[in-house]
């Protein structure tokens, strides 16, 4: 094939494939939504099975369903009828995915779900199937055709499913009023997780660490306080410790611009007055915004507590190191 039959069957199949997903949306009916309701009646867990490509959609729909507020696993149906089906309760729901509705290895266990009482939600192409008919509730995820031009390998069924199981998930998401605060619990060592739970508490410089100068200090005594503590600035307290200011490496330059003799000059006249703040419990990728939004020099921010009395410090390497940014 040359590279113009390449990209023509490339096209044809996202085509197809297109086309498959779409066809569903005439689908979420009351079939749906009665799947929905039986999944948020669920007193335990959804167990999702499902054979050969279907159980690699099936396992996807579980881990989906399970980071979006829905507790969920996978079940191998093979497994199942071998001491498997024993992690199966009466309080749970059982998704199968079955584009034929006659697999084998599902229909095997199907008399011991019906005996445990367990709801059983079916996806499958054939809403005449004996899973479809055993099935409290039937989803059709049938295709036109398989992207595959053998109709052999399932290709265009499996898009499907898949985009059911999305939206049934995305649909329970919505139904409990999960959010990105809950999702993020689900996922704290991911990228996500550091952005929504880190606090600025997590990553400020406090006790001894945080730079700190009375506000009728010299210029020369700031200067070597943010060389010992080295985060680029210090902080400028008034007599009953409340944040007077801020003194950054940004200040300094334009303070030298000045011609002025250090030895002499005092903070006061030199640092910038009320300076942007932060409380420890503010989420760190909201000291990233306010660090962007006011293009704060140096990068740098103090911490203070309710009173104004500072508490921490930070700067935008801080961020950096904890994967906010």
């Amino acid at each position: 094939m040359d590279t113009c039959e390449l990209i023509a069957a490339a096209r044809r199949v996202l085509s197809i494939e297109a086309a498959a997903v779409a066809a569903l949306e005439t689908r979420i009916d009351g079939a749906f939504s009665q799947a929905a309701e039986c999944v948020l009646g669920c007193r335990a867990r959804v167990v999702v099975t499902g054979m050969g490509k279907s159980g690699h959609i099936a396992g996807k729909i579980a881990a989906t369903l399970a980071s979006t507020g829905t507790p969920a696993f996978f079940v191998h149906p093979g497994e199942a009828s071998h001491g498997d089906l024993g992690m199966i309760t009466a309080d749970d729901v059982v998704i199968a995915l079955s584009y034929s509705g006659e697999t084998g290895e599902i229909l095997t266990i199907l008399p011991l779900l019906k005996r445990l009482g367990v709801p059983l939600i079916a996806m499958t192409g054939n809403a005449d199937s004996t899973l479809a008919a055993h099935a409290d509730v039937n989803l059709d995820v049938s295709v036109a055709i398989e992207a595959c031009p053998l109709e052999l390998a399932p290709t265009a069924s499996t898009t499907a499913a898949l985009a059911m199981g999305d939206a049934l998930a995305i649909a329970l998401l919505e139904a409990r009023h999960f959010t990105a605060e809950d999702f993020a619990r689900s996922h704290p060592g991911g990228a996500l997780g550091r952005r929504l739970l880190l606090t600025v508490a997590d990553v400020m410089h406090t006790g001894k660490q945080l730079p700190l100068v009375a506000e009728d200090a010299r210029l020369r005594e700031a200067l070597l306080e943010m060389t010992a503590k080295g985060l680029g600035m210090t902080g400028v307290v008034d007599a009953r410790g409340h944040l007077a200011g801020l003194f950054t490496d940004g200040d300094l330059r334009r303070t030298l611009d000045k011609d002025i003799d250090i030895k002499q000059a005092t903070i006061a006249d030199h640092m910038t007055r009320g300076p942007k703040t932060v409380t420890p419990d503010t989420l760190a990728a909201e000291a990233v915004r306010l660090l962007e939004m006011h293009r704060i020099g140096g990068g740098a921010l103090m911490v203070v507590d309710d009173a104004g009395r500072p508490v921490g410090a930070l700067n935008m390497q801080d961020l950096l190191r904890a994967g906010v940014i």
